[in-house]
């Protein structure tokens, strides 16, 4: 990656007055603002389908997109929907109410399906053919999910839960429409993503596009794919995903995700993997494998566990992995998530792959004063971050965090009690010999504890911070632009 720049910004956050942030004219208006700023990268969060708890890393699907991003002003304008139909619905307001902005986007995008496909049901086709490894399952998936009442896959009637060939062709017919409805969905989505990719790409913006290593459990991707996962008979996890206890959480992190059956997935040459990755690398110009340690090995617990304190370590696809993504997708850039515990054998990992890693500015400051997140540490071949999704603000790590940590960020960075303590640490990572710095759009906007994006550990009230209009500013622009320009990132 060459020396550059850009913000994390997940499309839910982006203004707008349905809710949400779509891919609508807040979203062109934002790459607008990178543009103006100098920025190379807009950083995403994962945009599949999501469920309970709305975490873009527990997807629906890991090949679908997002409905609730589907942007209504085009739809509108196409004479799918009437304008009054959607300013009818309580879409809430301030930060992202899902328990409005679900049901009213569902209404809508069914209106639009009874009016409008039939006008564009050719062009429907012609998506699905072209997304044939994924589409029909996703829809099947998602049309019994709704027959069942939105229980889980492995809730349902056993027929159709182990995929019996009859069941499936059952299904297929009596929920017909339903499925066609779900394909009609993902056709405007991918439709909308494209145009708005292609508009990027002409201001010199690219897209980071951030995959989860795992797949929910409830998901297309495990229903549809049994053979790939670590299950029992009745296809249910004996053991899920999670990382032993760390800076984020004194019980670990208990995902649940169901583990990859690593073996069966190289003896199939890593066909899913391959098709993952090649429906990321349409989405984004980069990939960022979140995760990436667990490649190398992963953490492994019992599915009755609690919490992810009693698990294991156990051995990854390591580099025969990544050697067959890099032979098979010539040129891909990927930046590797490797954060967490990390051992000789994942830093070997990493360094064989020739992937950049990550350093967090939040995690450079302990008492050792011998953090590898130290900037005069870091190697080229590296992204550096102010904070990602996960972390405090700057804003707000100054406010809540360590004052040890605090005051040691000010003496090497050189930040004086009157500096602007959020631009003092924006400056440390510009400067730094990293080739890529990346930071959240919260910490240039200068917010605190309202409008953090996620909490690590805790399922609800996280994903939900939006924007508000007009604060992606254009002299916040110009002064992001001058200091690109002075640090060589432009």
């Amino acid at each position: 990656m060459k020396r550059a720049s850009g913000i994390i910004m997940p499309v839910f956050s982006l203004p707008g007055k349905y809710g949400i942030g779509t891919f609508g004219k807040e979203a062109y208006d934002f790459i607008d603002f990178l543009s103006d700023a100098g920025q190379k990268y807009w950083q995403v969060l994962p945009m599949g389908p999501t469920d309970c708890g709305n975490s873009p890393y527990s997807s629906l699907s890991v090949f679908a997109g997002n409905q609730n991003f589907i942007d209504l002003e085009q739809l509108i304008e196409e004479g799918a929907v009437d304008r009054k139909e959607v300013e009818m619905i309580d879409w809430g307001s301030g930060d992202v109410d899902y328990d409005k902005v679900i049901p009213g986007k569902k209404k809508i995008l069914k209106s639009a399906y009874l009016k409008a496909y039939n006008s564009v049901k050719e062009e429907v086709s012609d998506f699905a053919e072209n997304n044939i490894s994924w589409i029909y399952d996703y829809a099947l998936y998602m049309a019994l999910k709704e027959h069942f009442d939105g229980l889980p896959w492995y809730e349902w009637e056993e027929d159709i839960r182990l995929r019996e060939q009859e069941a499936v062709e059952k299904y297929r017919s009596e929920l017909k429409d339903s499925i066609n409805y779900h394909i009609y969905v993902q056709y405007l989505f991918f439709k909308q993503w494209d145009k708005l990719k292609k508009y990027a790409e002409d201001k010199d913006v690219k897209f980071i596009g951030d995959i989860p290593i795992y797949a929910a459990m409830d998901s297309a991707d495990v229903w549809a794919s049994p053979e790939n996962f670590q299950l029992d008979k009745k296809n249910m996890p004996v053991d899920v995903a999670g990382v032993p206890p760390d800076y984020f959480s004194e019980e670990g992190q208990l995902w649940g995700n169901p583990l990859y059956d690593w073996l069966a997935m190289k003896n199939d040459g890593y066909g899913w993997w391959i098709r993952r990755i090649g429906a990321a690398e349409r989405l984004y110009d980069v990939i960022r494998i979140d995760h990436f340690r667990g490649l190398e090995s992963y953490w492994a617990v019992p599915a009755t566990e609690k919490t992810a304190i009693n698990g294991e370590w156990r051995k990854g696809p390591g580099l025969d992995f990544i050697e067959r993504i890099k032979g098979w997708f010539c040129g891909i850039e990927i930046i590797a998530e490797d954060l967490g515990i990390l051992t000789d054998d994942v830093r070997k990992l990493l360094k064989n792959s020739g992937f950049p890693g990550m350093k967090v500015l939040q995690f450079a400051f302990d008492d050792s004063r011998n953090s590898d997140y130290l900037p005069h540490k870091y190697e080229k071949n590296c992204v550096c971050y102010g904070g990602t999704h996960d972390n405090a603000t700057i804003k707000e790590w100054l406010e809540t965090g360590d004052k040890k940590e605090i005051e040691f960020a000010r003496e090497y960075f050189g930040i004086n009690k009157k500096d602007n303590f959020n631009f003092g640490i924006i400056r440390g990572g510009m400067a730094s010999v990293a080739d890529t710095f990346i930071t959240q759009m919260q910490d240039y906007l200068e917010l605190g504890k309202e409008a953090r994006t996620n909490i690590p550990g805790i399922a609800f009230g996280n994903w939900k911070w939006k924007m508000e209009e007009g604060a992606a500013t254009k002299q916040l622009a110009a002064k992001i632009l001058k200091m690109t320009k002075l640090y060589g990132r432009y």
